[in-house]
Formats: C-alpha cells, sequence, structure tokens
C-alpha cells in the first residue's frame, strides 16, 4: 500500500465522483445516486439523500477535477482553501472496524463538505510524499476522465471505464491491418 488506507479510498472515491461529470447521462442523476456512492465508498455521519445535497455533490465535482489538472502549487493553494474554508480540525478516529485514521470535519456536516475535506486531507499526503504523478487523465484520446495510479510500478494509464481494453484492440486490429 503507497499510501494510508484513509488516503486511497478517499481519493478512489474522488476518481469515481469527479468521473460521474462524464458520464451521459450524468453518473449522479438522483439522491439515491448520492447515497449509493456514500455507502460504497464508507462515508458516515449524516446523508440527507435529498435533491439540495445532490446539487451540493455535483457542484464539488469540478473543483475536485481541478485538482488533477493543477501543477503541485496550484494543488497545495487549492488544498489550503479547502482546508481553510471549511475549518478542517484533523483528529484520530476509528469505527467501523477500521483502525484509527484521519477526519477533519463533524459526522454531521454536508456529505459535499465531508467529501470536499476528506479529498483534501489526502491530497496533503500526495503532496507531502511528493507522488503528484499518480494523478492521472485518462490517456485514451476520447475520453477527460481522471484516475489515481496506485500501482507499484506507476504504469496505469487508463481509467476503469474500458479504455484500455479499447486501446488494445485497436492497436491489435492495427497490427493485424499491417500485415
Amino acid at each position: 500500500m503507497l499510501f494510508a488506507h484513509d488516503t486511497e479510498a478517499s481519493l478512489s472515491a474522488a476518481v469515481e465522483l469527479v468521473n460521474t461529470a462524464h458520464e451521459n447521462p450524468d453518473g449522479l442523476a438522483a439522491p439515491t445516486d448520492v447515497t449509493e456512492f456514500a455507502a460504497r465508498w464508507g462515508y458516515t455521519g449524516r446523508i440527507a439523500g435529498d435533491h439540495n445535497e445532490l446539487e451540493a455533490i455535483r457542484a464539488v465535482r469540478p473543483r475536485l477535477e481541478r485538482l488533477w489538472h493543477a501543477d503541485r502549487h496550484e494543488v497545495v493553494e487549492q488544498t489550503n482553501a479547502i482546508l481553510r474554508e471549511t475549518a478542517a480540525l484533523p483528529q484520530l478516529v476509528a469505527h467501523d472496524g477500521w483502525d484509527y485514521h484521519l477526519h477533519a470535519v463533524s459526522p454531521e456536516a454536508d456529505l459535499a463538505v465531508r467529501i470536499l475535506v476528506e479529498t483534501a486531507m489526502a491530497m496533503v499526503d500526495v503532496v507531502r510524499m511528493d507522488e503528484l504523478g499518480r494523478l492521472r487523465i485518462c490517456a485514451a484520446d476520447d475520453c477527460d476522465d481522471v484516475l489515481i495510479d496506485l500501482s507499484k510500478n506507476r504504469s496505469r494509464r487508463f481509467c476503469d471505464n474500458g479504455c484500455g481494453n479499447r486501446a488494445n484492440v485497436a492497436a491489435y486490429r492495427a497490427r493485424r491491418a499491417s500485415r
């Protein structure tokens, strides 16, 4: 494991959340999509499950996506801004079978705020470990999805939407056609 479990989970959840905006139709179309996302990624605390929460979380996506397109200095500025705006106060907590890990806002904070803060806290680890190169955009020409490369050899190039398979098939067909 490259990062602590909570850091990897927060980064992976942010990847999924950002990429829902690239889906057609939008991957967050209803409040139930938000509650399913929160359950899948183990977000604890209050979940409203209403349209206001849906819109708040949809509004968070561009801000998180900017982290994947920013240089180190910009990532630090954006991360610090999120932590300041939310008055994040890191604390060690253990719950739901997880050993001690960091939370930085109340479990009663809005889910959108908790997602922002947990992603910002994960970005702190990424910057401190000088691993921003692991934040990537899918290498497929027709895909703008973001990804986090957690592989040991830093070789991940494609998102989880089948782009790697499509690229491999296209390369295979091109090799066969050239024969």
